[in-house]
Order: C-alpha cells, then sequence, then structure tokens
C-alpha cells in the first residue's frame, strides 16, 4: 500500500498558525491586487468565494471585498517542509516529495516496527497536528494514482483508505475529469462521446481511447482501470535543480505565465547558489489542459548560477514554445542540468559570461554587476526571508 500525504491549505494554514488572529477569516497568500499580484494559496473560507491558486488577486478581491491578503514567506514555508519530512522518515526512508506541501510514501519493510500502511498513516497525520498545529490528509490505496485521488477526495482533515478489493468501486463513480491528463479540452472530447465518469469511461477500448488522444489513450484506459505501476521513488543524487507549480484552473493568458515563471527562475538561481551549483542546460517545462506535456532546452557555452542569465534563456523559451498561439496550461516549471564539476565556493574564476549591459570589471578579482546582485539579493533572503526581495515581473 502507498500513503499521499497532502497538508490542507498549507501556505494559508500556516499563516493561520502563525497569527491565530486570521483563522476563519477569507485570506489568501499572494500579491497585492495594486501590484498586479496572483493568488499563490486561499485558505477554505476564501475558496468558498471561488477564489483559487494562481488567480489575480484583483479578481479576488471582486468576489471578496473583505479578503486578507498575506506576503508569502517561502523560507517559513520551506522550513516547516523539512520539519514535516523529518515526521516522515521516523516511519519509513522511502519518500518521494513532490511539492513543499505533499509526498508519496511507502510504509513497505517499516510494517514490522511501525504497524501497516493504515496505521502509519493515522500516526503521521496524528504527529503532524500535535507537533507543528497543521493538518494534513491522506490516501492509503494499492498504487499512487489512487492514493493521490484518496486523499483529495477526503479534504480537508481527511482518511481515505482504499483496499486492493475496492479500487474499481471508489474510481467508478467519480467524474471523469478526476483522471491525471483529463483537462478541460479532453473532458469536452469525451463528454461528446456520452463519457462522463472513471465507469463510462472504462468501458472504452484502449483501441477507441488511442484514436481520441493517440498515445495518451492506452494511459487513459489503465488509469480508468486503476492501474499504475510507478513505485515511490525517494531523492537521489542531485542531476538537476528545478521548480514547478500546478495551477488551480488552466491559464490562458501569457502576463500569469510569464511572471510565475520569472518566480520559478529565481527560486531555482537561489537553489542553485546555496548548494554551490553551477549548471549549463537550461530546460522548461510545460503542461496542457490535455495532459501533453512538453519540455524544452537550451544549452549554454558556460555554467552559470546568475538569475539574469536564467532567465534570458528561460523567457526566449516560454517565448518560442507558446508565441502567439492561444493555449490553456496546468503547470510549468524550470530547471538547469548539466553542472560544473568545480565547487562554486572554490571556483571563483569559473567562466562566467558577463551579461549585455554589465559594467566591465574594474579590477581582474571584481564580479560582473549580475552575479553581485544576486550576492546582496541571497544576503537579504537570508537575513530577511526568500520572500523580502523579488523581481518586479514575479508573482510575489
Amino acid at each position: 500500500m502507498i500513503l499521499h500525504i497532502d497538508m490542507d491549505a498549507f501556505y494559508a494554514s500556516v499563516e493561520e498558525r502563525e497569527n491565530p488572529e486570521l483563522k476563519g477569516k477569507p485570506l489568501i497568500v499572494g500579491g497585492q491586487a495594486s501590484t498586479r499580484g496572483v493568488v499563490a494559496a486561499a485558505n477554505y473560507a476564501a475558496r468558498k468565494y471561488g477564489i483559487h491558486s494562481a488567480m489575480p488577486t484583483a479578481s479576488a478581491v471582486k468576489k471578496c471585498p473583505n479578503l486578507l491578503i498575506v506576503k508569502p514567506r517561502g523560507e517559513l514555508y520551506s522550513k516547516i517542509s523539512k520539519q514535516i519530512r523529518t515526521i516522515f522518515y521516523r516511519y519509513t526512508p522511502i519518500i518521494e516529495p513532490l511539492s513543499l506541501d505533499e509526498a508519496f510514501l511507502d510504509p513497505q519493510g517499516s510494517e514490522r516496527l511501525h504497524g501497516d500502511a493504515e496505521a502509519i498513516g493515522r500516526q503521521i497525520k496524528t504527529d503532524i497536528k500535535a507537533e507543528l498545529d497543521l493538518v494534513a490528509s491522506v490516501g492509503v490505496a494499492p498504487n499512487k494514482f489512487v492514493a493521490k485521488l484518496a486523499s483529495d477526495f477526503g479534504k480537508p482533515d481527511g482518511f481515505i483508505i482504499v483496499k486492493p478489493d475496492d479500487v474499481q468501486a471508489f474510481l467508478d463513480p467519480l467524474p471523469v475529469n478526476k483522471i491525471w491528463g483529463v483537462g478541460k479540452a479532453a473532458n469536452v472530447k469525451l463528454s461528446r462521446h456520452n463519457i462522463r465518469t472513471v465507469c463510462d469511461l472504462k468501458t472504452k477500448s484502449p483501441q477507441f481511447l488511442d484514436q481520441l488522444f493517440g498515445q495518451y489513450g492506452e494511459q487513459l484506459w489503465r488509469l480508468a482501470h486503476g492501474i499504475d505501476e510507478r513505485k515511490v521513488t525517494p531523492d537521489s543524487e542531485v542531476k538537476s535543480v528545478s521548480q514547478e507549480t500546478t495551477f488551480a484552473q488552466d491559464l490562458t493568458y501569457y502576463r500569469s505565465i510569464e511572471s510565475t515563471a520569472l518566480y520559478l527562475t529565481e527560486e531555482v538561481g537561489y537553489r542553485l547558489r546555496e548548494s554551490a551549483l553551477k549548471g549549463k542546460t537550461v530546460t522548461i517545462k510545460i503542461r496542457y489542459d490535455d495532459f501533453k506535456t512538453i519540455t524544452r532546452s537550451r544549452s549554454l557555452s558556460f555554467q552559470t548560477s546568475q538569475t539574469n542569465q536564467l532567465w534570458k534563456v528561460v523567457k526566449m523559451l516560454f517565448e518560442e514554445a507558446l508565441g502567439n498561439k492561444s493555449f490553456a496550461i496546468r503547470l510549468i516549471g524550470v530547471g538547469i542540468s548539466n553542472f560544473s564539476e568545480a565547487n562554486f565556493s572554490e571556483d571563483k574564476e569559473l567562466a562566467t559570461q558577463a551579461d549585455l549591459f554589465d559594467t566591465p570589471p574594474k579590477t581582474p578579482n571584481s564580479e560582473p554587476k549580475g552575479q553581485l546582485l544576486d550576492q546582496l539579493a541571497d544576503e537579504i533572503k537570508h537575513k530577511f526571508g526568500k520572500e523580502s526581495i523579488k523581481r518586479g515581473k514575479s508573482i510575489q
């Protein structure tokens, strides 16, 4: 059995914990409406008004005029995420984090010590509440796909167990858009064939679905039958540094894509420098509403960890991929790989291409302007938190 553990309204719940006066009031974590901010997270009181992540803050305020807006504190959320991970490790070393607030766990091998998967899941949920005063929803199922659906199905404060013999009974009544990959466009296409539930989808042949969706048709058929053979993959040696985000509702306007991409690039650059790494291959990831996923990469002739240099490539890749086409996007990501062997801290003279607008170094030991800006920004983040300084176009 696999566990999927997902924190309920994580960022917003942390802010409510830090300031109990906020509890029960409509609250978002995100940017201000006056600066074209975007909702990063919404608590359940705000969600009752139809507010969701990736929504422009101005739209959220129109839906709820008394909405409270809290500036994100990424460093705090990251710290708490590590505390949650520490609790996970008490019960199993096989942990696959998906983001700061959710992860898959495989308790196999730990059951003789801590009990079966259900007992471990309940104990983790209890520990998180007792030690961190936060609430997690837990799904327990034979595979990752069903476990994640189960944790979502039980929110908030849920604990859902789907035993192997009950998988199909659990899946059949669900709307077909609960299956990974069935976004708005795919849902419309399926509705034309009177496929509205997982049970409806299950009756169709792989060949029929292949005609509708190409190679992804077989995957849809397998998921409709509760088949998911992916293993829980724990952290391994770092071969790339990446950051991605999934939108609660598909994005159709480039401004939000661009600002989110810049925010992700800043995070990747910061993590590279924190890990003393420089890379030369920049990759973006785009997942559309029909679950079609593309990646685009560009390799530089030099290693870098400078945010400005990374952003130029990221921006170019998104512009080339999206252009003037219409789109509906559910996920984007930014990553860098192909690291240099030399340690960043020991390799100050590693070849770094200067920014086009950088002032030439006055002395051989001077560093380009972009690198100095990153150093200053990192120092500010270390002192005041990761969200204390951001580029103007980023979502925060």
